[in-house]
């Protein structure tokens, strides 16, 4: 459970933590959208790059960044074994016969399987930096803020960022416990990570028990609080900081926009498809095509 970052705030001053909230919400919406419009590999390293660079601005130490990484590993590898597998197109690398049936592992599935690890590899490393970087409280007030529009058709806005907030503060807490619970439970002779598969979930069973009736407590004691608080007593709440826009986040945000517009131009307008011989007729696309080109020059 410690491998589990997400949701945890780093406190630390930097350019990235200065940035107001609701432009990095804005941005991490279109990085995430943008990051399934990516087709070149080219672009892909080019995105790593981008986040290697944020991450460094932001004063947040790698190890922690991609320690959220490193607790969904399992499901990068499930995930790119199902790609690999299922996908039939393209040309055919090793046919694998179990019985009457045959799965054939293409080139088309490998290539598909590498970039849908690496689009989910992106997508985590981007949302950790917004958590990493904005407290819970900015990014309620924040929601709060871009949803107001929704207040006139009688959606609760103020309520679903307060929801959202309380959930985000729940996480540290809820990985603590559970590591507590873990230690507690192996200090009284559990075996909880020995066996195969299903023995260790049926070993959790005495971790999951103490765990939602923690959860359940934290929730009573939280709604308790609230109520002592005469909290929504009052239906116009004020805000202790209000936010105001810069001149950095604007520039931020229409640089991170021209990025955008770059992404979709590689796929839609370079985007074209080459089948390389070199390569044994693996197709080449996006930027990747001039990357092959200046190779093939460089090269003879």
């Amino acid at each position: 459970m410690r491998d589990i970052s997400f949701g945890q705030y780093y406190p630390v001053k930097s350019f990235v933590h200065n940035i107001d909230a609701r432009i990095k919400i804005f941005v991490t919406l279109l990085y995430m959208i943008s990051v399934f419009f990516i087709v070149s590999y080219t672009t892909f390293v080019c995105m790593f790059a981008l986040l290697m660079i944020i991450i460094a601005i932001s004063h947040v130490p790698y190890r922690i960044v991609f320690r959220s990484i490193r607790g969904l590993i399992f499901l990068l590898i499930f995930t790119a074994i199902i790609n690999i597998f299922f996908t039939s197109s393209g040309n055919v690398l090793l046919p694998i016969k179990i019985g009457k049936l045959v799965i054939n592992i293409t080139d088309q599935g490998i290539n598909f399987a590498i970039k849908m690890a690496l689009r989910f590899t992106l997508l985590v490393l981007g949302s950790s930096i917004l958590t990493f970087t904005t407290t819970p409280t900015e990014l309620t007030d924040a929601l709060e803020v871009i949803l107001k529009p929704l207040t006139y058709i009688k959606i609760p806005v103020h309520d679903l960022a307060i929801i959202m907030s309380i959930a985000l503060r729940f996480i540290p807490g809820l990985m603590e416990e559970t590591d507590k619970i873990m230690m507690a439970q192996k200090a009284r002779g559990a075996n909880l990570d020995s066996g195969n598969f299903f023995k260790k979930i049926k070993a959790m069973l005495p971790v999951l028990i103490p765990l939602f009736v923690s959860a359940f407590r934290r929730a009573d004691e939280l709604a308790d609080a609230l109520d002592a608080r005469c909290y929504n007593a009052s239906g116009k709440r004020t805000k202790m900081k209000v936010f105001k826009l810069k001149a950095t986040d604007l520039i931020s945000f229409f640089a991170f926009v021209a990025l955008v517009v770059l992404i979709f131009l590689d796929k839609y307008y370079i985007g074209a498809v080459v089948a390389s011989p070199d390569l044994g007729g693996f197709e080449v696309q996006g930027l990747d095509i001039f990357v092959y080109r200046l190779i093939m020059i460089i090269t003879g």
